[in-house]
Order: C-alpha cells, then sequence, then structure tokens
C-alpha cells in the first residue's frame, strides 16, 4: 500500500513540473545575465567602467608584480652614469656563462655574431649594416646592460624578450667575448 503512495506521490511531482513547461514561453530566468550578456564595443564608452573608459591606466606610482624598476633612464646621459657606475647584481655562484651563451645565440648573435665580431647572418645578408665588433669598443657592464635593455642606434629593446636577470647573464658573456 505505501508503495502505491510513493508511486503516486512521484508521478503526481513529474506531471506538476512538466506541466508548467511551454515552449514558446520559457520559464523564469534565475541569472538573466549570464543567458544574456550585454555586448560592449571594443574601446567604445560604457557606463561599465569608470569614466566611461574601457582601457584604465594603472595607479600613478604602481609597479606591476615581480618588476624591478631601472636604475638608469633611458637617456644618454642615464647611458652614461651606467657605464661608469652600475655593477652586475649577480653573485659569483649566481653567474652562469652556458646559460649566458645559450641567450646570446639566441638574441644576439645574429647581428653581432656568435664571436661578437660583429658579423652575424642579418649583417652578411647586408639587413643591418654597422654592427660594431666587440674588441673595437670600450665595454663596462653597466654600458652593456643598458644597451639591452634600452637599445641604442639600429638595436632595438630587449627588455620584454629577456628578465632583468637573463640580461646580466648575457651582459657576462658578452664581456667573455670582448677578453676572448
Amino acid at each position: 500500500m505505501r508503495t502505491i503512495y510513493k508511486i503516486a506521490a512521484l508521478v503526481g511531482v513529474s506531471v506538476l513540473t512538466t506541466s508548467c513547461f511551454n515552449k514558446e514561453r520559457p520559464n523564469y530566468q534565475f541569472m538573466p545575465n549570464m543567458y544574456e550578456s550585454v555586448a560592449y564595443e571594443t574601446y567604445s564608452e560604457s557606463p561599465a567602467f569608470k569614466n566611461g573608459k574601457e582601457g584604465q591606466l594603472p595607479a600613478e606610482g604602481s609597479i606591476p608584480r615581480g618588476f624591478t624598476p631601472e636604475a638608469y633612464p633611458n637617456t644618454t646621459e642615464g647611458l652614461e652614469q651606467a657605464r661608469a657606475n652600475l655593477k652586475s647584481p649577480l653573485a659569483e655562484n649566481e653567474k652562469d656563462l652556458e646559460k649566458g651563451k645559450e641567450l646570446y645565440a639566441i638574441y644576439c648573435s645574429v647581428c653581432h655574431g656568435a664571436k661578437g665580431d660583429g658579423k652575424g647572418n642579418l649583417v652578411k645578408r647586408e639587413k643591418f649594416l654597422g654592427v660594431p665588433d666587440y674588441k673595437d669598443r670600450e665595454l663596462t657592464e653597466g654600458g652593456i646592460y643598458h644597451v639591452i635593455t634600452y637599445g641604442l642606434n639600429a638595436m632595438g629593446s630587449h627588455a620584454n624578450q629577456l628578465t632583468q636577470h637573463e640580461r646580466w647573464l648575457v651582459t657576462d658573456y658578452v664581456l667573455k667575448l670582448k677578453s676572448e
């Protein structure tokens, strides 16, 4: 007898829940923004963003996580100061010439050559001219690091490709090439 009541209650509940469904007029939407999101045109003015602008600038003076600001600015004076004063922060056990050589081969040797003689593949193909030989230059570790970070003349900045630690490794390797 109890099983009959249970079966009847189950059938009654299923009839009640399915009888309210109408394909032409859907039921309530509990989270309508999940179904129909508000579309915003890229870079358009919108009430969803502060001052109606989508792209917001970071707070003044904020520094991205994991980033250390450079000590010398991207100016000629900054380069001269770096040449005179900037020294490698790497301890002897942190210096890794093999890693520096690997990074140099990837980012530098295409122009500067594997030996630092200014005869990389792009120079041989005359895509870039006037790449200096390291032996003909007065190089300091601060000057090399500054040029890798900001670029100089036709050489662009490599700050986006190399971390600060990697730039110091390449700097050490360039100094080794100069001394050979």
